[in-house]
């Protein structure tokens, strides 16, 4: 415990991916970017745990120090962890090293993710003596890392200088859980018959609900959604265990590197520019008009999606109303891998509408870069979404947001019918109404001097980690004092 607010508070987070050394999506962000966040408030002595994979880019590899190496015990295993450690923006990183684990061409979807993410797990808490960190509290993300709450809560539970160290959990989605046979609770976690009630879930061991369950708090990464996920629609069958540790639960909004996302200095797009002067981001559009081969045209407002392709991003809405859309004098780009279905209805009508519509079927940051800052209106009428930061780069680029009022992204965009507004909201998860409040914003859009305000409220708008790192401190003082 904490004996005085004084004391600076000391954070080891656990991750199974970490931006910009390795990482898939959301979660890769939030730990590259939020501990720098927390150690530039200068209360929060904050390291990083996360695994060596040999994806790792050597430009990184050649700067990391190797520490030495100790075994890591899980059930009737004995494994090998190097540890090599760096320092970046007042942030010390631990890289766990095990080839057999994590020279895999992939992060995810492996045959025998359960024990790789044992291994790290575990690993997370056998350094602390060899790296002499024993931090106040543990801060573990998503299933892959909920078992180095339960090991702590458990195993370690009497050890020394184990004993006092908390515990929090980050859901990202809840739609991951971790659901593992009863078998694997002794021969692969290593975990005794006690533990067994407290991972049971639905016929199944559940990690992510033995963390809920034993942790101190449990944070979501928006507070909308924090409130969701007691429902049965959001919740993925985890609605009771949620409501029974309501009292533990909160809910913080993600926020995103500034930094790197920066119209005033990002190399990717066609011109740099900033809210006091958009004429760079007209020479954006033509750029990404001209390089797409749609007409170069500042008067026809372009919109944009840059997203997974998948159902519960909202897709089945668009695919109920886009040839709709296309009708009107609009010009539509559509960036994203996924769910076949999408990604053949995105080529028909690109096809179709050769004049109008781009579909380009990939995962590419530099052409994202040139859609952000080269589009007008960023679509994102997702039926789920915990956080979402997509929306939120597209106000940095100044391209004004539509989406539907669901997890972060009604907790981040502020509906023009408010003063203060920067985007265009609909409630219902219904077709019509995304297409009328797409259609909302492209009026506006003729409006130069509304559209103008609204641009610029967007870039202004505070995305930033140093937001969301106060509110993190907080709730880490509610846990240690």
């Amino acid at each position: 415990m904490l004996e005085s607010v004084k004391i600076k508070k000391s954070v080891m987070f656990v991750a199974s991916e970490c931006n910009p050394y390795c990482g898939t999506g959301g979660l890769a962000d939030v730990a590259g970017s939020l501990p720098a966040a927390l150690a530039a408030t200068g209360e929060v002595d904050v390291r990083v745990v996360v695994p060596l994979y040999s994806k790792v880019d050597e430009k990184f590899k050649k700067k990391f120090r190797f520490m030495g190496s100790l075994n890591v015990p899980l059930a009737w295993r004995n494994q090998y962890c190097g540890v090599y450690t760096y320092a970046a923006d007042g942030v010390t990183f631990y890289f766990i090293d095990n080839e057999y684990y994590f020279c895999r061409d992939k992060i995810y979807g492996e045959f025998d993710d359960g024990e790789r993410f044992a291994f790290f797990s575990k690993a997370a808490l056998e350094i602390m003596p060899f790296v002499d960190f024993y931090p106040h509290l543990v801060h573990c993300h998503d299933w892959q890392t909920a078992l180095t709450a339960i090991y702590l809560k458990t195993l370690y539970v009497n050890k020394p200088k184990y004993r006092d160290i908390k515990a929090a959990l980050t859901i990202h989605n809840i739609e991951y859980q971790g659901r593992y046979g009863h078998e694997c609770l002794a021969d692969l976690f290593g975990l005794p018959e006690y533990c067994h009630p407290i991972l049971d879930f639905d016929g199944q061991l559940n990690l992510l609900k033995g963390a809920i369950e034993l942790c101190d708090k449990v944070t979501t990464v928006s507070p909308t959604y924090s409130r969701e996920i007691k429902d049965a629609f959001f919740a993925h069958g985890l609605q009771e265990v949620i409501t029974r540790n309501e009292y533990k639960l909160c809910g913080i909004l993600n926020g995103i590197d500034v930094g790197v996302y920066n119209p005033t200095t990002d190399e990717k797009i066609f011109s740099v520019y900033g809210v006091g002067d958009l004429s760079g981001k007209h020479a954006c559009k033509a750029g990404l008009q001209s390089m797409l081969d749609l007409p170069v045209r500042e008067d026809v407002p372009m919109v944009s999606m840059i997203t997974r392709l998948a159902a519960h991003k909202g897709l089945d809405l668009v695919k109920c109303v886009f040839e709709e859309l296309l009708q009107e004098d609009v010009q539509v780009v559509v960036l994203g891998t996924g769910e076949t279905v999408y990604e053949n209805f995105f080529s028909y009508l690109a096809s179709r509408y050769q004049g109008k519509m781009r579909f380009i079927a990939a995962y590419n940051k530099d052409l994202a870069s040139k859609i952000y800052a080269g589009s007008d209106i960023f679509l994102m009428p997702s039926k789920q979404e915990p956080c979402g930061l997509s929306q939120m780069i597209a106000c940095r680029y100044g391209t004004v947001p539509v989406v539907r009022k669901t997890g972060g992204l009604a907790d981040s965009i502020v509906d023009v019918s408010n003063s203060e507004g920067f985007g265009y909201v609909f409630g219902d998860y219904n077709a019509h109404e995304m297409l009328f409040t797409v259609k909302r914003a492209m009026g506006d859009f003729k409006n130069k001097p509304v559209w103008r305000k609204c641009v610029k409220r967007a870039m202004e708008a505070d995305f930033s980690w140093s937001r969301s790192a106060v509110e993190y401190v907080k709730t880490y003082d509610s846990i240690l004092l």
